[in-house]
């Protein structure tokens, strides 16, 4: 039988190893939630530049698409500029 001296020794060891093991669960605990909120943070920051790139791709689709309508105008008319100069030189 262990003296009572060393029981209580014993049981004051495990109880500090048990308090030092529930010490380093919260702090892998709280260090696990603060990488959460650090990759949560760069998600909403992900879906925020992906709808404003999503939002300058239509606003380029969109000016590239006035652009070639604005170019085939430009064609059709010089080629009735170029057809009425040498409708006149041909006189």
């Amino acid at each position: 039988m262990m003296p009572t001296g060393k029981t209580v020794d014993a049981a004051l060891d495990g109880l500090r190893q048990a308090i030092a093991a529930l010490d380093n669960a919260v702090d892998m605990r709280f260090e696990r939630e603060r990488e959460r909120g650090e990759m949560d943070g760069e998600v909403r920051r992900i879906h925020t530049d992906r709808s404003r790139l999503a939002q300058e791709l239509d606003q380029a689709e969109f000016r590239a698409n006035r652009l070639e309508e604005v170019n085939r105008e430009v064609s059709r008319r010089l080629v009735t500029a170029m057809e009425t100069i040498r409708a006149v030189l041909d006189r």
